[in-house]
């Protein structure tokens, strides 16, 4: 009866320390796995991010060329609201294209057209196409918008490289409200997984209908792709 007994407890033993190894092998191989998951996570948020900014371009495009490049948008509930199309109203953004997804308040940091604000970004354009910065998509309306940063680009240091354009303080004003605007941003300074004009960090990543080619067909990140000039994942 004794080893009966002592029987049935080594082989409730045996099976509990069995059952605890796969726990433990199971447990290893979530964490192998996570980085990976968290990895592709991060990368479907900034690809959706660049959709979202895209529109959003597009749509300060359609409406700067309705007011004939006189009138930029004060808020995002400018483009909500959509243009005048007879007696109603013809819809340029979605909701949801308001939203930024990389961040908690999902608001988009408006950026005005100033060297300061844009001409790092557009010297990075610069670099990424080739050295030739491209045209904007309607020079009568939008050139007034650009002239500004397109001399400072060409009377720029020669020391500057492409080192020293996509390095750029944190330290930025985030306005998300009642400002003309040009183009929006990301308030996530995170270094990201996607690399955009070759740009690896959230909030350096503008998006703007300026020096985007004569027409829809030029402007890169589209079939697509997951950012302009096919901005491939870095990773």
């Amino acid at each position: 009866m004794t080893t009966r007994i002592t029987d049935r407890r080594s082989e409730r033993g045996m099976t509990l320390f069995a059952v605890m190894a796969i726990m433990a092998i199971f447990a290893i191989g979530l964490l192998a796995v996570a980085p990976t998951v968290q990895h592709e996570v991060q990368r479907e948020k900034e690809l959706e991010a660049i959709s979202r900014g895209e529109q959003v371009a597009e749509a300060i495009r359609q409406y700067v060329e309705f007011y004939g490049g006189a009138k930029l948008p004060n808020s995002m509930d400018d483009l909500l609201e959509g243009l005048p199309h007879g007696t109603k109203k013809r819809q340029i953004l979605r909701a949801s294209s308001a939203i930024d997804p990389l961040t908690e308040d999902g608001k988009w940091r408006l950026i005005k057209p100033d060297p300061q604000t844009l001409g790092k970004f557009a010297k990075r354009v610069q670099i990424y196409n080739g050295g030739v910065l491209p045209p904007n998509p309607n020079p009568t309306f939008f050139d007034r918008y650009a002239i500004v940063m397109v001399n400072n680009l060409n009377t720029g240091d020669e020391g500057d490289d492409e080192e020293d354009v996509t390095v750029a303080d944190d330290d930025f004003e985030v306005t998300t409200d009642n400002t003309p605007f040009i183009g929006v941003a990301s308030q996530s300074k995170m270094k990201s997984v996607i690399a955009y004009y070759g740009i690896e960090n959230h909030s350096k990543w503008i998006f703007t209908p300026l020096f985007r080619g004569n027409s829809n067909s030029n402007i890169p990140g589209r079939g697509g792709q997951p950012g302009p000039g096919g901005g491939p994942p870095k990773k």
